[in-house]
């Protein structure tokens, strides 16, 4: 074999290691979480799923379909994510940099669960919001995989995972609620009374955010 192929096949099997070990290191980067500082990379991920106005007899009697049914209804991201505690790439997902007015409700069951008015950009490549919309729609668990121990947030009614809570946000709380794009679906301010979430515009109308429509526009629109 003539040196010149010697060194060529030198320089593919090199290049085949080292395109390996990059895979292996994306991998192990996504799988370890939301943290104080991530790299940037880039691409999107999508939103499929569909709901019926909310009520609170909807949230009262909901029941989470099984996975098979989960699997029909969401993306494989999304699935992977809520159900099994996966975390999306940073600056790869749909709501890390969105700056439009609104709610961001559970993926899975509709639940609302921050507002855009609690949103910052924290850096980190994910959605990130100085405190829940409710208190009692997100439910925190301690999490030691991946040889760190973080807080763990789920949603109080599907169980969904969301994402972690760390204490390095802006005040008045400090705390950075660092959210998985895929666990959310966003409700842009305007369609929010149509979509059943009409009762949560009231901090966006003191905001000078909405204006309400006037009863004879909301006849025109009928």
């Amino acid at each position: 074999m003539r040196l010149s192929q010697v060194g060529l096949l030198f320089w593919m099997n090199g290049a085949k290691i080292v395109a390996s070990l990059a895979a292996l290191a994306g991998l192990t980067f996504t799988l370890s979480g939301c943290s104080n500082a991530e790299s940037e990379t880039s691409a999107t991920n999508t939103q499929i799923t569909a709901y019926p106005p909310l009520t609170n007899s909807t949230m009262e009697h909901f029941q989470k379909p099984p996975p098979a049914e989960l699997k029909q209804k969401l993306s494989s991201t999304q699935f992977e994510v809520t159900q099994h505690a996966a975390t999306e790439p940073p600056f790869r997902n749909a709501y890390w940099d969105s700056k439009k007015p609104g709610l961001y409700v559970d993926i899975v069951s509709g639940e609302p669960l921050f507002s855009s008015l609690d949103k910052f950009d924290s850096g980190c490549g994910w959605p990130s919001f100085s405190r829940p919309l409710e208190d009692k729609s997100v439910v925190e668990h301690t999490d030691r995989t991946h040889g760190m121990e973080r807080t763990e947030v789920r949603s109080k009614t599907a169980d969904s995972h969301l994402g972690h809570v760390f204490d390095d946000g802006p005040g008045p709380t400090h705390l950075r609620y660092c959210i998985n794009s895929a666990s959310l679906r966003f409700i842009p301010v305007e369609e929010m009374e149509k979509a059943g979430y009409g009762a949560y515009l009231e901090p966006f109308i003191k905001a000078g955010i909405y204006k309400p429509p006037t009863a004879q526009e909301a006849v025109e629109k009928k």
